[in-house]
């Protein structure tokens, strides 16, 4: 199975994933690109160090969405690749119907939170403002709603006394690269559908 991540920022979840890959534990998924709607942004590095194409095409005018026509464009990139699922992995934009109708149910999305609690920005914030004992993240099909879409899979982390929100975000960082690879292995196997 050919994948495609997308990214905004560091790339440590597609690090999880391409480290997954390399030991053999992503079954037969392979990633064919890496693309980043920022140029300069980590994950471009990460796709580099293991030695994946990376691509940045126009993201457009817009921050958190892209334009009708833009969003085509990146469907249309994404399908050269051959790619057969999109894993969105710290992409910081709203896909709508162009992707989605390039790639039905086959875009999966990780959020850091147990959804559907604390949808959209600042999920481990959200969770540790509200003094939550359990925050942790999600994997779930993409459809048209912010973070909406069926849920895959989850993973949990315990908020102790005396955790800080630093070390609470890095609990869950560790979780998303535990289960993230898991769910994409799932599906490369055919375990999930």
């Amino acid at each position: 199975m050919k994948y495609v991540i997308l990214g905004s920022g560091r790339g440590s979840n597609a690090d999880a994933l391409l480290r997954a890959q390399a030991e053999g534990r992503l079954g037969p998924a392979r990633c064919v690109g890496v693309f980043c709607d920022k140029a300069g942004a980590g994950i471009l590095g990460v796709a580099a160090r293991h030695g994946v194409p990376s691509f940045t095409p126009d993201p457009g005018a817009f921050r958190t969405k892209f334009a009708p026509e833009v969003e085509a464009a990146w469907a249309d990139a994404l399908r050269e690749t051959g790619a057969e699922l999109v894993v969105l992995a710290g992409f910081m934009r709203v896909i709508k119907a162009p992707l989605l109708d390039a790639f039905p149910g086959r875009i999966i999305n990780l959020h850091p939170s147990l959804l559907p609690a604390f949808p959209g920005l600042d999920a481990i914030g959200q969770a540790w403002r509200m003094g939550v004992r359990y925050a942790g993240c999600t994997v779930h099909f993409v459809d048209a709603t912010v973070d909406g879409g069926r849920i895959i899979d989850q993973a949990a982390v315990r908020r102790e006394d005396s955790d800080t929100l630093e070390s609470l975000e890095e609990k869950v960082h560790a979780a998303e690269h535990a289960l993230l690879p898991g769910v994409v292995r799932g599906l490369a196997l055919g375990e999930i559908r």
